[in-house]
């Protein structure tokens, strides 16, 4: 039955309890004198290395990785973990090159970047483009998904779980960034320990099914038994190529993807724009080896679901209008999950929510605060004022998100439904930001271009009219039937293509411009930011050995 006992929710409420005492310990004990915005927003100068990297993954991983991903482990097997294994080697190169132009230019929002590097209009249009992605995607999708895997697992009401996680999470934001970050600790070290102990319990029971016993025999079965779940590169005629395809998700779209997501947006990045440089490398550091842990938690139960699956285990649960639905793999499991396992598991998912909605709630409220109402609307506020801004923001949003949350339709995977729709912004904005970190000609209506052109270039790509013939693509591997007939540019190369159109783009406009005279914003960067200290140094080498080993193991 799909219920909990009185001892998981004894465990789970041992979790809120502490983490709400801890949050009103921290809030208390830090709480400024004068309140201000650096402060409330980004905990400026409090936060520990451990503190950031804790809160990097924790904003990070939600419903739509545990939910979404160990779906997608079911379906495509451990290929999907490239968005975590590759992002563990993105945190290295946001944490080198681009945190370093942030702090040195004292930049605190994505948008304040802009505004300095380009002009008010880019960065007017780009925060309300932010706040509109931020809240009609992500924030109504995390609670949308949290709140479906809490209620498939409790048997509690999906609309009561919606509005409990919301609540919970307004509770920990309007503490501001320094109790999110520390909470985030805690909200981490559960979520590591609830997930965890699903893969034991997963693995255990492929072992168990075959007449043997250890996590290790079961890992082995695993391989066995469904050893194309664990092709990291898929060839153009595979199945879910559409999905991963092949080597540009290695040497293409990927990284536009990861380096898009780490290294310009202000629900990450802000994390680490209050802290000095070496403490900010250091979080970012912990943060990737922990990114390196999470295929193990997300994608490892998925493949154990699809072996047991395919021995006739858990058939009935797996259908959705008679269709299987790989997002049901991990609740399934869960269900299976021993009393007081169950509990801790149950508290894991709540954390990976609350975690990641408080952090986006957060970056909202900063967004609008200093980057819309002050200079749209009151330009002479004080700190207090934009704080309360901030505070109403985030209740405003969180309510906005439960009205659109149970309207929202996820056909397809939970965590590349939100790829999807990010990915059409997502070539342009990297480009604008790569070429206004590096090249000082770039200009302001290059910027645009970027912006406008990529987005509806994106969205071109992803609906191409039925009379138009790909054919001559196919045997490249840069487009595939989508299944009615038509062909598709997969979204990893489509982020390819779009970004290369959006730097040529940005190139000529900005040779154009600059030989007409127009001299664009500067930004102060020199060689010796980029610098590193050894310790930063060995850990990056572990991470890339570690890739390079996994990559050359399951080709």
């Amino acid at each position: 039955m799909h219920t909990l006992a009185f001892s998981d929710y004894l465990v789970f409420l041992t979790y809120f309890i502490v983490v709400s005492g801890y949050g009103l310990w921290i809030y208390y004990r830090k709480k400024a004198k004068a309140l201000n915005t650096k402060d409330y927003f980004l905990a400026e100068g409090s936060l520990t290395w451990w503190a950031i990297g804790a809160s990097l993954i924790a904003s990070n991983i939600s419903a739509e990785q545990f939910i979404g991903m160990s779906g997608d482990g079911f379906k495509l097997g451990l290929a999907i973990a490239a968005y975590e294994w590759l992002a563990a080697a993105t945190l290295l190169i946001v944490a080198v090159f681009f945190i370093p132009v942030y702090l040195k230019n004292k930049i605190y929002t994505m948008p304040q970047f802009l505004a300095q590097r380009y002009n008010g209009t880019v960065s007017t249009i780009m925060a309300v483009f932010w706040l509109l992605l931020y809240i009609v995607v992500n924030l109504t999708s995390i609670l949308y998904l949290g709140a479906l895997a809490v209620s498939s697992i409790s048997a509690i009401n999906f609309n009561v779980c919606m509005y409990g996680i919301a609540i919970f999470a307004i509770f920990i934001t309007l503490g501001g960034m320094k109790v999110i970050g520390y909470t985030d600790v805690l909200q981490v070290l559960v979520l590591i320990l609830g997930g965890l102990a699903t893969t034991y319990l997963a693995l255990d029971m492929v072992a168990d099914h075959y007449q043997t016993t250890g996590i290790w025999k079961g890992l082995g079965l695993l391989y066995e038994k469904a050893p194309s779940h664990f092709d990291m590169i898929f060839t153009k005629d595979q199945e879910h190529y559409i999905s991963l395809p092949g080597l540009s998700v290695l040497i293409g779209g990927m990284w536009i993807v990861n380096l898009n997501y780490w290294g310009c947006n202000q629900y990450i990045t802000q994390r680490a724009l209050g802290a000095d440089l070496k403490t900010a490398r250091n979080g970012i550091l912990f943060a990737a080896f922990l990114k390196m842990l999470m295929p193990v938690i997300v994608v490892l139960p998925g493949i154990a679901a699809w072996v047991l699956y395919s021995e006739g285990f858990f058939q009935a649960d797996m259908l959705v209008n008679g269709i299987v639905r790989a997002d049901k793999a991990y609740p399934v499991l869960l269900n299976l999950l021993p009393v007081g396992l169950k509990g801790l598991a149950f508290a894991a998912l709540t954390a990976a929510v609350v975690a990641s909605l408080a952090g986006k709630s957060n970056s909202i409220a900063t967004i609008f605060s200093l980057d819309i109402y002050k200079k749209l609307f009151d330009k002479e506020a004080d700190e207090r004022k934009l704080v309360n801004i901030g505070k109403i923001t985030i209740v405003f949003t969180m309510v906005l998100a439960v009205i659109i949350a149970p309207h929202l339709g996820i056909e397809k995977g939970g965590f590349q439904y939100i790829q999807e729709y990010t990915g059409f912004v997502s070539p342009g904005i990297f480009a604008m930001f790569i070429l206004g970190f590096f090249w000082r000609k770039t200009t302001s209506n290059a910027a645009l271009f970027a912006t406008i052109g990529g987005f509806a270039l994106s969205v071109v790509l992803k609906f191409i009219p039925d009379w138009v013939n790909l054919d001559f693509l196919y045997p490249y591997g840069f487009a595939v039937p989508n299944g009615s007939g038509v062909y598709e540019i997969p979204f990893i190369d489509r982020m390819g293509f779009v970004f290369v159109f959006c730097v040529i783009g940005m190139y000529l406009i900005s040779v154009w411009e600059n030989r007409r005279g127009i001299v664009p914003n500067g930004l102060q960067v020199d060689r010796n930011m980029f610098k590193v200290h050894p310790a930063f140094l060995a850990g990056s080498l572990i991470i890339a050995g570690l890739l390079v080993a996994i990559y050359t193991i399951f080709w």
